[in-house]
C-alpha cells in the first residue's frame, strides 16, 4: 500500500464488482422479462391451448396465449380452477401474472408456462369461477 495507490484500488474495486451477484443482475438484468419488471400486465387471448403436465402427472393443463399490449410479445398464461376456461374466450382481454417459480422459471408440472390468468375483462378469474358473478359484456 503505497502512496501512488489508490487507481490501482478503484480499479480493482471496479473489477471485482463483477463477482457479487446482485451487481450482477442490476447491470445485466434477466434476460427475458415480457413484462418489463412489472407484476402484472395486460393483454389479449389469442387462442386456447391445453399442455400435457410432466412426468409422472398425466393432465392436461388448460392454457392461453396471451399478446401483450405494452410491447405485442405473445407468452403462455395458464388458466387456474376446474372448468374456468369456459369464462375466458377468444379476443377477451385478461390481466396476467407471474405463476412464481423458482428464479422466474416455470412452476410445478406445467412446461414452459411462466404466467397465469387473474382477471377476465376487467372482472375476477376466482369470482367468475366460484359463481358470485357473471362474465362482463365488452
Amino acid at each position: 500500500m503505497g502512496l501512488m495507490n489508490a487507481q490501482k484500488l478503484k480499479k480493482n474495486r471496479r473489477k471485482f464488482k463483477w463477482s457479487q451477484k446482485k451487481y450482477q443482475k442490476r447491470k445485466i438484468g434477466t434476460k427475458f422479462d415480457p413484462l418489463k419488471g412489472a407484476s402484472q400486465g395486460k393483454g389479449i387471448v389469442i387462442s386456447k391451448f391445453q399442455k400435457e403436465a410432466k412426468q409422472p402427472n398425466s393432465a392436461m393443463r388448460k392454457c392461453c396465449k396471451v399478446q401483450l399490449i405494452k410491447n405485442g410479445i405473445q407468452v403462455g398464461a395458464f388458466i387456474p380452477g376446474n372448468l374456468a376456461q369456459k369464462f375466458v374466450d377468444e379476443h377477451d382481454e385478461v390481466i396476467i401474472e407471474r405463476i412464481g417459480g423458482k428464479q422466474g422459471r416455470t412452476k410445478g408440472d406445467i412446461p414452459g408456462i411462466r404466467f397465469q390468468v387473474i382477471q377476465v375483462n376487467d372482472q375476477p378469474l376466482r369470482r367468475l369461477w366460484k359463481g358470485t358473478i357473471e362474465k362482463g359484456r365488452r
